[in-house]
């Protein structure tokens, strides 16, 4: 349930900011819109380098070297999965929008 409400947060954010971009007639939204829902690795890596310090009890160059290795493979992961999410939404909800358009 946690993994659907990540989809559909990162989908509906990712819309909201494209069409605010469509708004101020920036058509430039492939790659805003990858990044824009993608940014969330950040923030996963940001709270995994917090958890290390502060949560964790480990010790060691080894241990750091291998908790972080870990998580920046993840965060790379996730970052595609997210970006992947945004891309797809943004590009269907463009589709659909101008599909609905009538040239005349």
């Amino acid at each position: 349930i946690v993994f659907l409400i990540l989809v559909v947060t990162c989908a509906e954010t990712t819309i909201l900011l494209c069409y605010f971009h469509l708004c101020s007639e920036d058509y430039h939204w492939w790659w805003r819109a990858y990044l824009s829902s993608g940014s969330t690795a950040l923030y996963f890596f940001m709270y995994s380098i917090y958890f290390y310090f502060e949560r964790l009890q480990m010790e060691g160059a080894a241990s750091l070297f291998i908790f972080f290795g870990y998580t920046f493979i993840m965060a790379i992961y996730f970052f595609l999965l997210t970006g992947f999410v945004g891309f797809m939404s943004c590009f269907f909800f463009i589709n659909k929008i101008y599909s609905v358009v009538k040239t005349d």
